[in-house]
């Protein structure tokens, strides 16, 4: 049987930087096909070969038994190959229905046929009923769209496309348990009707639950096949990162006699009457299920979702903080997983993404990078990023490795209080590792973090205690033995541990 996609001996250079060196890809037809690897192993790069946004250096490209040489998207798309990109392609000024189908608007005579496109809109958002929550319309304007419902019109784009071969690189990212569930039901439809999926995706849940095969890729390189029914967890991951490096260990000599932070009574759209209090050296974990306030806590605190209520405390004084400036200049850094909207400057370098908070927190009216770029390298090179120089542009790096500038940008200001809202979202294993041992090392110096990560086992493995929220609100408070994912799991829906 002839399969639907070979990729075979695909070879990309970028400059200084070989992002591919021997890449192949086989997919059935009908078949749902998990490729895997450390970010920067190639994987989303052999994408955009195959969807015609990258040429490739060497190698080919078949389709149905016949090779292929697309060259741009568009050649791509009307072969019948549609790509979920990572960092989502939206236009946030636009409506649902313009950016489903920007580019390939239905057209009754030479004009755009407004009503055939909000039908065939409210058809595909139809899909996910009943999990995408509210304001999701044909006529709502995406920027005013929360992360999730952004991530399902991006997938959206896809589906109206009605392709042979999708590509969904880290589609879930910014999903919840219902929608990628939701997600995962319409792609099991779609192969039923012969339709092939090649899911990017760091979840090995995901990759278990609902893949047929699995590509595995290692430095540019592809290292494995695998039957997913015939394999296991741990063979996918020795091939992806070559070993399991063990958890961070918690902290063993937290303080409690003061707490750095105190919040009291905390409120604006999104919370009700929070009221906790952390201590330094501590990695405060908030849990619950997404858009429970969790993110809009960490985002008050750093002064972009204000409070329109109560009481932030830090290190014994009162602070006022009404927009991120405040927030930067007593300590305080964010690091949001949101890359393309809270924290990437697009078209600037890496070096000007790095140095961005530096320059607020130390007021410097006048940048000279030969005195900075020795000290934004080392936090860089302490979370084994990979860039080929810092002058290069930050689009030029995978989406893992992007993120850690991001996280680089804050340390280099040695923060007092580091909150990290979901930071590992669509980074692989190897990265997460890094991160978590840096944030434990940032715990030992006597720095306070907040953790929130919509994956239970990262909160779990990292955080020396946790609160759960729900509706808003903290539902329960967990530490020691009480640290479940039974008691996490009632809290989240309710029902106090």
């Amino acid at each position: 049987m002839t399969n639907a996609l070979e990729a075979v001996g695909i070879t990309k250079i970028f400059g200084a930087v070989r992002a591919l060196t021997e890449g192949r890809l086989t997919v059935g037809k009908g078949e749902i096909h998990a490729l895997m690897g450390a970010n920067g192993c190639g994987k989303s790069t052999l994408c955009k070969i195959v969807a015609g946004a990258v040429a490739p250096t060497s190698g080919t490209v078949g389709m149905d038994g016949h090779d292929v040489r697309f060259r741009n998207p568009r050649e791509a798309e009307r072969a019948g190959v549609a790509l979920f990109y990572q960092e989502l392609s939206l236009i946030p000024q636009l409506s649902v229905a313009d950016n489903i189908f920007l580019g390939r608007e239905l057209k009754s005579g030479l004009f755009a046929d407004r009503k055939a496109m909000n039908r065939r809109a409210a058809e595909l958002i139809g899909l996910f009923d009943g999990v995408s929550g509210q304001g999701l319309t044909v006529d709502a304007i995406v920027g005013t769209l929360p992360p999730d419902q952004r991530q399902i019109v991006e997938i959206l784009k896809v589906f109206a496309q009605d392709a042979k071969i999708m590509i969904m690189d880290e589609a879930t990212a910014a999903l919840d348990g219902r929608q990628s569930q939701r997600f995962f039901e319409i792609l099991k439809a779609k192969k039923a009707e012969g339709v092939s999926t090649i899911m990017i995706s760091h979840r090995l849940d995901e990759v278990f639950a609902v893949c047929d095969r699995i590509t595995v890729m290692r430095n540019g390189a592809t290292i494995t096949e695998l039957d997913t029914a015939a394999t296991t967890r741990k063979a996918v991951v020795h091939d992806m990162v070559g070993e399991v490096r063990a958890a961070a260990p918690k902290s063993a000599g937290l303080s409690t006699d003061r707490p750095s932070l105190v919040v009291k009574a905390a409120r604006n759209a999104s919370l009700r009457d929070v009221s906790f209090e952390t201590y330094p050296g501590e990695i405060l974990g908030l849990a619950g299920l997404q858009g429970q306030g969790q993110s809009a806590l960490l985002k008050s605190l750093f002064g972009s979702e204000p409070l329109t209520s109560g009481d932030i405390g830090f290190e014994g004084k009162s602070l006022a903080i009404r927009k991120p400036s405040d927030a930067v200049m007593n300590g305080f850094a964010y690091v949001s997983g949101d890359r393309g909207r809270d924290a990437s400057f697009q078209g600037r370098s890496i070096f000007e993404n790095i140095v961005a908070a530096l320059a607020v927190r130390n007021r410097l009216r006048i940048i000279r990078p030969a005195a900075l770029k020795p000290q934004v390298s080392k936090v860089a090179a302490d979370l084994k990023t990979k860039f080929a120089g810092l002058d290069m542009p930050i689009g030029t790096l995978s989406g893992g490795n992007q993120q850690k500038i991001f996280i680089a940008r804050w340390l280099a200001t040695a923060p007092k209080l580091l909150l990290l809202d979901d930071p590992t979202k669509g980074i692989d294993l190897g990265a997460k590792a890094d991160l978590f041992a840096l944030m434990r090392s940032q715990a030992d110096a006597g720095a306070t973090i907040l953790f929130y990560s919509s994956e239970d086992s990262e909160i779990l493995d990292y955080a020396d205690r946790v609160l759960v929220f729900n509706g808003g609100s903290i539902s329960a408070e967990l530490k020691g033995d009480a640290m479940t994912s039974v008691n996490m799991t009632r809290a989240a829906y309710g029902d106090a541990a």
